[in-house]
């Protein structure tokens, strides 16, 4: 599930098929892990000998220690940053920028008085309106977060599958999607970075169902 949030509030809420028709601003089995051929220990009829590419998938699992029963990773819930580090809409440009760099992330939501998710901005957004030397701000317009960020801003459910968010990533051309709960409640974001980790150092992934 997701939303549009905006200044204006929720926008849209509904399914990613129905997002490419929002433009203000077949189910798949699946897939079995790699290595495995739906037989157990017991008869070793149903066990013959591995062959070489198959004993070296299973020495790669060994070797990184991958639990069989656990649960693959499929949903937002599970690979979104829970601590959000967000900017407020009326903040200026250079405390935006200072928290961004402060904090080593590339972009923040933005939120307004009352906490409400109205946007995103990152540092290429900021970095229209200051002026860097050597890493540090030597000038800025005078302009706030809200006259540079990208509003409205799509987030998703938690129980949002991790395969429909980077769809959006790439989709909107976005860096991030911030995770909002039943109450519009802002309980996590994820980043492109927090897809790929998931991927490279998280196996066993799920991400086609």
């Amino acid at each position: 599930m997701f939303g549009i949030f905006g200044v204006n509030g929720v926008l849209f809420q509904g399914r990613l098929e129905e997002l490419p028709a929002i433009r203000p601003v077949s189910r798949r089995r699946p897939v079995e892990a790699i290595g495995t051929d739906g037989n157990e220990l017991g008869d070793p009829a149903a066990n013959p000998p591995l062959t070489p590419d198959q004993a070296g998938v299973a020495a790669y699992r060994r070797m990184l220690r991958i639990e069989e029963e656990r649960g693959p990773l499929v949903y937002a819930r599970q690979i979104m940053q829970p601590e959000v580090i967000s900017v407020r809409a009326d903040d200026e440009v250079v405390h935006a920028w200072r928290t961004l760099t402060g904090q080593r992330i590339h972009q923040a939501p933005v939120v307004d008085a009352g906490g409400a998710l109205v946007g995103i901005v990152s540092e290429r957004d900021l970095l229209t309106v200051l002026n860097l030397d050597h890493g540090q701000v030597r000038d800025a317009l005078a302009r706030r977060v809200a006259d540079v960020m990208s509003s409205p801003v799509v987030a998703a459910a938690p129980s949002t599958d991790i395969r429909r968010i980077a769809h959006v990533m790439l989709a909107r051309d976005v860096d991030g999607v911030p995770i909002v709960d039943e109450y519009e409640v802002m309980v996590g974001f994820v980043s492109r970075g927090d897809v790929l980790r998931a991927v490279v150092a998280d196996p066993p992934l799920s991400l086609w169902r």
